[in-house]
């Protein structure tokens, strides 16, 4: 039976899903959403293939250590699989601030809010503490968790050109408000893999007042000290506001967290509705993240490894001519210019056994369309010949 137009109108919505041509591409080329059937390491199985898992952001490879896995099984038995509620009512619990407490520490802060998700406390970073009337100074390549912070805060926002201290400079100059100001940057980029200018960028935001949040998901646990991040590998801790990051790259967990100081933290508690009706994280993923981060003081090799990876990776890569962004970090994209060349690319490693992840404009610049690779520490040297064999064969194929 034919509908009519008054039940067509409001099925709109329906129809804007079912027609939508974004969608229908992925479906098509299926570059997203791939289920791994099993993993070790950095060796995954897929459609019944065994691949090396070469887009991980597991850096340090802390997510099959022993005591990492033990820690988790042992909190799961002594405290169940969940709080099931927000820490502000039934859902906080002893593990959670002996974490958040470890956390500050190593970052250098007074305090610190653990969240359920990454995006959740890079997004309360934002959204927490800027309101109508400010003004955000952001760089125009963060990442979409802290321009939703910056939407849901509804204050003014400028861009300025990315890892760029003249730009900010000048954008600053050119607007002499008298508003409240903070600058939103990354400590390091993920689809770039360039660390921030911070140095400079964080003199010319003291010089203008700006309240700064560094978002160091991809540098917590990669630069500094035993991975303090970005801030402590440029000894400018005193100039960052809040550090914000992800619990689910370097601590081989999930969740995120935000360290500050304590007035600043408890502000976040009072303000943040992310945080105030957030469910609590469980406390297995507190107790992986806890042990990750001992591992991570204890244990420097590690590091070291990832580091020793990364230089003979991009050594690889800059050997078969490819561009790699001039990538600072264990994050190195290998640009290709258009999808196409992209997807070309994408499946050829694929048909040798390496996986890799798409990134297109307008997820990345214009002409900066991308496969995205990061490297671990777990990554070895079987494995880096064959990463080599299939990387030269994906450059016969473009």
């Amino acid at each position: 039976m034919p509908l009519s137009l008054f039940t067509r109108n409001r099925k709109a919505l329906l129809s804007r899903c079912q027609d939508d041509y974004a969608t229908k591409m992925r479906l098509k080329y299926a570059p997203y959403y791939h289920a791994m059937e099993a993993q070790t390491g950095t060796n995954v199985r897929l459609n019944g293939r065994d691949m090396i898992m070469l887009s991980s952001n597991d850096y340090l490879g802390l997510s099959f250590h022993p005591k990492v896995i033990e820690a988790g099984q042992a909190a799961m038995s002594k405290w169940g699989t969940s709080t099931t509620g927000a820490r502000t009512s039934n859902g906080s619990r002893f593990y959670h601030v002996e974490l958040e407490e470890k956390l500050a520490e190593f970052l250098g802060r007074e305090a610190c809010h653990i969240h359920v998700a990454g995006y959740l406390s890079c997004l309360s970073s934002v959204a927490a503490f800027a309101q109508k009337g400010d003004l955000i100074l952001a760089d125009k390549n963060i990442h979409s968790c802290l321009w939703d912070g910056i939407r849901l805060s509804m204050a003014t926002v400028e861009r300025f050109s990315h890892n760029s201290p003249e730009d900010l400079r000048n954008v600053l100059t050119s607007l002499g408000s008298e508003a409240a100001k903070m600058m939103v940057i990354e400590g390091v980029y993920s689809m770039e893999g360039h660390i921030a200018r911070l140095p400079e960028l964080t003199e010319i935001a003291e010089e203008h007042g700006c309240f700064t949040v560094l978002d160091d998901a991809h540098g917590f646990g990669v630069l500094g000290r035993r991975g303090r991040g970005t801030a402590d590998h440029f000894n400018l801790n005193d100039k960052v506001d809040v550090v914000c990051g992800s619990m689910s790259k370097s601590l081989a967990s999930t969740g995120g967290f935000i360290a500050a100081s304590r007035e600043i933290i408890e502000y976040l508690r009072s303000h943040s509705k992310q945080t105030i009706f957030s469910a609590a994280i469980s406390p297995s993923q507190a107790a992986i993240a806890q042990t990750s981060l001992q591992i991570m003081q204890q244990e420097p090799q590690h590091l070291e490894k990832l580091w020793a990876n990364t230089r003979r990776y991009r050594a690889m890569l800059k050997s078969l001519g490819l561009d790699t962004w001039e990538s600072e970090t264990p994050a190195v994209p290998i640009v290709l210019g258009s999808k196409e060349r992209v997807y070309l690319f994408w499946r050829a490693l694929m048909e040798k056994g390496v996986f890799t992840v798409m990134s297109i404009a307008p997820a990345v610049p214009a002409g900066k369309d991308l496969v995205r690779t990061a490297i671990s520490a777990m990554h070895t040297e079987e494995q880096f010949e064959r990463i080599a064999e299939a990387m030269a064969y994906a450059v016969r194929k473009l």
